[in-house]
Order: C-alpha cells, then sequence, then structure tokens
C-alpha cells in the first residue's frame, strides 16, 4: 500500500463511477481499476462494490476511507513542511469560521513579530474543516462557535477529535441588514417580523449541516432561506434581495465588505458561546502562541 493508492481510492470515492475518477486522476481506466484491486488483495477486504450502475463503497470501503482521509491530510502537512520548496520558511496555519476578530488576529500576529521568510495560512471555511484542520493538525487554532442548538453535538465532536476548547465570549443574536432596509433603524427585532425576507445563511454542505452551522438559531423553520458559501456574495444577496443574515452582532468599521451593514438585536435568544481550539497534547509554535494571545484580547468571559 501505498500514498498514491490511498489517494486513488479517496478519488474513486468521491466520483460516481471508476471513468470520472480516471480522468480527474489523469491516468487510463484500467490502470486505476488495476491498482485498487491491487491494493484490496493486498488488504483482504473489498473497498468497492462494482455494478452495471456504477460504484458504491462497502462498509469496509467507508471504514478505510475515514481513516484515508486522515493519513492523506499528514501526509500533506508533512510534504509540504519538509520537501516543498518552502521548508526553510516559518509555517502557521488558523482555521475560522466567518469571524472578523480572528483574521484580524493573524494579521496582528505579523505585524507584531515579522519573520524573513513565512508560509503562513489562514482558512475561512466550514465549521467541519475548522475542526478536521485543526485535529490532523493541518492548523494550529481554530476559530469556532456553537449555540444551544447545537451545542452537545459539537462538544461531542471536541471530545471525539481530543480537542481543547476555550471560550472567549459569549453574544446575543443580532440579525444584519443593509442600511436601507426599511428595519435598518430598528433597535430590536423579531423572526416573525422579518418572514416576508429571504435569510442569507453559509452553506456548510455537509451531512448533518443542522448541527454544524455557525449561526444562530439552526433548528427555526426559516420560510424564505438562500445558502451562500462567500461572503462578498453574502453581502450582495443581503443588499440586493432586502434579505438578512443572523449572528453575533460584531461589525468591524475596518472590514470593506461588511460596510453597509447594520445590526439589530433579534428578540428571540440563541447565545453563540465563541472560543478557539488547538489539539490535545500537541505543542504550539511561537507563532500559534502569539496567535492565541491576540485571540485572547478579545475574551469577555
Amino acid at each position: 500500500m501505498n500514498i498514491q493508492q490511498i489517494k486513488y481510492v479517496l478519488e474513486v470515492a468521491a466520483s460516481s463511477s471508476m471513468r470520472d475518477a480516471a480522468t480527474r486522476l489523469f491516468i487510463s481506466q484500467p490502470a486505476l481499476s488495476s491498482s485498487i484491486r491491487d491494493l484490496e488483495d493486498e488488504l483482504g477486504i473489498l473497498l468497492f462494490e462494482r455494478t452495471n450502475k456504477g460504484i458504491t463503497l462497502t462498509d469496509e470501503g467507508r471504514e478505510f476511507v475515514n481513516y484515508a482521509k486522515k493519513a492523506v491530510g499528514q501526509y500533506e502537512i508533512l510534504e509540504d513542511r519538509y520537501l516543498s520548496r518552502d521548508s526553510d520558511k516559518a509555517h502557521f496555519s488558523v482555521s475560522t469560521q466567518h469571524y472578523n476578530f480572528a483574521i484580524k488576529a493573524f494579521a496582528d500576529v505579523i505585524k507584531k513579530d515579522y519573520p524573513e521568510k513565512f508560509n503562513f495560512s489562514i482558512h475561512e471555511t466550514k465549521t467541519k474543516h475548522v475542526l478536521e484542520d485543526v485535529r490532523t493538525l493541518k492548523s494550529e487554532v481554530g476559530v469556532i462557535s456553537f449555540s444551544g442548538a447545537n451545542e452537545s453535538v459539537i462538544k461531542k465532536l471536541f471530545k471525539e477529535y481530543q480537542l481543547d476548547f476555550t471560550p472567549l465570549m459569549k453574544r446575543e443574536t443580532y440579525i444584519y441588514v443593509w442600511e436601507d432596509h426599511e428595519f435598518a433603524g430598528r433597535k430590536e427585532i423579531s423572526l416573525d417580523e422579518l418572514k416576508d425576507y429571504p435569510c442569507v445563511t453559509f452553506d456548510q454542505s455537509d451531512e448533518g449541516n443542522f448541527y454544524l452551522t455557525e449561526e444562530a438559531m439552526a433548528d427555526y423553520d426559516f420560510q424564505k432561506m438562500i445558502k451562500s458559501d462567500d461572503r462578498a456574495t453574502t453581502m450582495e444577496l443581503i443588499a440586493d434581495l432586502k434579505g438578512y443574515s443572523i449572528g453575533s452582532g460584531m461589525l468591524s468599521g475596518d472590514d470593506v465588505i461588511l460596510k453597509g451593514l447594520v445590526s439589530i438585536k433579534l428578540k428571540e435568544e440563541d447565545p453563540l458561546m465563541i472560543g478557539y481550539i488547538t489539539r490535545q497534547g500537541s505543542s504550539m509554535s511561537e507563532y500559534g502562541k502569539a496567535y492565541i494571545e491576540e485571540l485572547l484580547k478579545y475574551k469577555e468571559l
């Protein structure tokens, strides 16, 4: 078994057919099929069920894929750190839900201690990816939140993924609308008053995404909802469609994308607990420690 075979399995598992996977991998279908069969023979299990309708993972295959994703993730981290042309540079990575203060803290680390050579990354991404990135040490620190609706599930994942969570703040629930919205001057509003307007939410696009949402009021039955995976797109939809999004009420005047938004306190209560996660037992780099120091400047609890 080698890393290339493992990557082949992951690509096939994500494809509708062996032919599609071969096309994306830029190899012939017979060569791909042969490689997968060789791996199955070596492992002594059947990874894929093959029928005239296509291929599907077996139970053993699904278990293998779960481990394979972690193995490939770790390999890519090692490859990037030690085999790439950037191996002589300082490395640091953060993964975060959509919070401006997390980005500001990242920038402040670089401004405070600017290394001569570095390869830093910040991933503004989905909840599942924040958890996975810190779990696999792709990122040293993750910034994440949960509300009452998904607290038990998120805490279960913290335990399963061996992650430590440090709370920074607990925020009440607000909505964001564009500054020319008819409700823009309100101090408080209810979701029932907003029923004629679309709620724009961040698309998690994962199984069980109800439990991985980063917004409050996840269990509310919104009559009109639009899912977006880009902040600029979300802002444009809110402006053009007189829509709204739900958040913590934190709006920075320095963020160009958020200029034009106003926040209104929501009558319905579902406070967000916001904090950062690290992998249990992992040693922090100097930049990881510096980043946490910056995050702690926002601590309210």
